[in-house]
């Protein structure tokens, strides 16, 4: 499925799970980093929670990234 087909959520999510690994954080490892649960960074990248700005921010800190990149869209990426 295009990134163009996915919620807004499915996409950030997607791009979150791609940023931790690409960095070598378990979802464990990643959610303390963040100051997060494990199981909320789960629901995070599957699209299935509606992200507060606030936690978008802990995210994009934990990664050590400006928020914006969370919303750069890479599907001209094979």
């Amino acid at each position: 499925m295009s990134n163009a087909k996915l919620s807004i959520q499915k996409q950030f999510g997607k791009k979150v799970r791609e940023l931790r690994t690409e960095r070598g954080y378990s979802q464990e490892s990643f959610s303390f980093e963040c100051g997060l649960h494990r199981t909320y960074i789960g629901c995070i990248e599957r699209g299935e929670k509606n992200i507060t700005i606030t936690n978008i921010e802990k995210i994009a800190k934990a990664l050590k990234i400006e928020i914006c990149t969370l919303f750069i869209n890479d599907s001209k990426k094979t």
